[in-house]
């Protein structure tokens, strides 16, 4: 169940952001379901989904059910298009993928979720399946743990306090313990490895993105299957994402030292 931030200098404003996250998560639903989840009286409910609708933020579909309006599609691709860093990325993931043969991501910290801003789709006959916007965890993908590594202390510890393990394959990550190991061993050699811990025959090689004051903004990533990532090629691999990541650390203006 979500709950309204209470201390919300504009209070309308956080319900109707927790009415459109509510229908993200949920796909199409009625305004009974959003009303009993967000505890909110259907009468000021009713007005504010007709605002919504009228911004094309909310669209009712022809069963009565709500759904995510086209305006945030194009809020979306706006706001993907003014970031220089997808930008610079492109090119030098668009290399890495041609020299790996693997599918490539950029991705940030999006709050306390690594997201995926672009998706470079390899050539090959295997794909992977990811999509830009799809969110990660922080414990079991590669990207997550890159981001992490770098992350500074304090919000690592707070996103670390945070994370509920779960058991997706038998190679995931289970404890905080476990994950503190795993970002020293990333940190020291500079790179970050999935080995199948979120998705079983997939494995992932992830390396951060610097700007110009020496702050991690940014990870990329390559991920395929076992067939295409194993312990034959996987020191190469990862040689050539942190190459990747530094050249694209280099263009934002970051001096490696």
């Amino acid at each position: 169940m979500m709950e309204i931030d209470k201390k919300s200098k504009v209070p309308a404003l956080t319900r109707a952001i927790d009415i459109l996250n509510f229908v993200a998560e949920n796909g199409h639903c009625s305004v009974t379901d959003i009303a009993s989840n967000l505890s909110l009286p259907k009468s000021s409910l009713y007005l504010m989904i007709d605002e919504l609708r009228n911004l094309r933020l909310l669209a009712q579909s022809e069963d009565g059910s709500l759904r995510l309006g086209l305006k945030l599609m194009e809020l979306g691709s706006r706001s993907v298009e003014q970031l220089d860093l997808r930008r610079i990325a492109k090119d030098y993931l668009t290399q890495l993928m041609l020299e790996t043969g693997l599918v490539c991501h950029l991705g940030i910290l999006d709050d306390n979720d690594p997201i995926y801003l672009l998706k470079i789709d390899s050539k090959s006959t295997i794909q992977v399946r990811s999509w830009e916007g799809k969110r990660l965890s922080l414990y079991s993908s590669a990207l997550g743990k890159c981001l992490l590594a770098w992350t500074n202390v304090e919000r690592q510890k707070a996103l670390i306090s945070a994370i509920e393990f779960k058991v997706v394959t038998p190679y995931t990550l289970t404890s905080e313990e476990a994950l503190m190991n795993e970002l020293a061993l990333i940190r020291q050699r500079g790179w970050s490895f999935d080995n199948q811990e979120d998705l079983l025959n997939i494995q992932c090689i992830s390396a951060p993105i610097f700007d110009s004051s020496n702050k991690m903004i940014a990870a990329i990533s390559a991920v395929g299957t076992t067939l295409q990532v194993n312990e034959n090629n996987l020191q190469m691999l990862a040689e050539r994402v942190m190459h990747a990541a530094e050249l694209i650390s280099k263009e934002l203006g970051h001096s490696h030292k």
